[in-house]
């Protein structure tokens, strides 16, 4: 029998993989301890996180308490630039704790269990957008620097690869260093963000765009990139994030 070089360059792979999971086994995205079954997540850890499910906002995608309700209270109040968005996992609990090693804690390998679920979760709505591209929302290059990794950027990764779309991580920069969102309010908020982000280019050759970021709170970060995007050509945006808070 004739062996085909693509045949030992495959069994070479598979053994190659076999030996980094003996070295380096797979641990769960929420308690950080091995897991065995392949899914990212140990069965202990399932109960702990709160996947983002209906009633939900029709635009923002924040869990409500209210099912008469077609929009957050942020929402009602605000006229967003982006489209539509969607978010996996509510931010509270297990999954709080596990967007903070990932975010800080170089745990970049909860980016396939993110990615999973997203598309598990949200596969209709995503094929139904037919978006060309995903976006992920950049950071500053000191600030990657200093961290190794853009953790909105991972997740775009990982996703792109389940869905099998690009990623252009470069095509929208971040040219000012500024203060993170979470310790701002309403206001001060649009107002640390102003003139923050830029276009690698002119034009935008996409037309439908799906951003990609690790935690949604008020959108005013997505709206920022989406108003940029639009000014470059790009007729409807929509996101994905890992969580979110919950809405009223």
């Amino acid at each position: 029998m004739k062996i085909r070089k693509n045949d030992i360059f495959l069994y070479g792979r598979k053994m190659l993989f076999q030996m980094l999971e003996i070295l380096y086994p797979r641990r769960c995205a929420v308690c950080d301890e091995i897991e065995v079954t392949g899914k990212g997540i140990c069965p202990l850890c399932k109960d702990k996180v709160h996947v983002a499910g209906e009633p939900a906002c029709k635009k923002c995608g924040k869990p409500l308490v209210d099912e008469r309700k077609e929009f957050c209270t942020d929402c009602g109040k605000k006229h967003h630039v982006y489209t539509q968005g969607k978010a996996v996992f509510v931010y509270e609990g297990g999954i709080r704790n596990s967007m903070y090693r990932f975010k800080y804690g170089n745990k970049r390998e909860y980016a396939e269990f993110y990615a999973n679920a997203a598309v598990e979760k949200y596969g209709v709505w995503l094929n139904k957008i037919k978006a060309e591209v995903l976006i992920p929302i950049p950071m500053y290059s000191r600030k990657k620097r200093l961290r190794g990794y853009n953790q909105a950027e991972t997740f775009a990764r990982a996703l792109g690869r389940e869905l099998g779309l690009p990623v252009d991580a470069g095509l929208v920069r971040r040219v000012r260093n500024t203060v993170p969102q979470k310790e701002l309010n309403g206001g001060q908020r649009a107002a640390n963000l102003k003139n923050a982000f830029q276009l690698a280019a002119d034009i935008v050759k996409y037309k439908k765009i799906l951003l990609v970021d690790d935690i949604y709170t008020t959108g005013t970060t997505i709206d920022t990139v989406s108003e940029v995007l639009r000014k470059g050509g790009a007729e409807r945006i929509y996101y994905i994030c890992v969580s979110i808070g919950a809405g009223f």
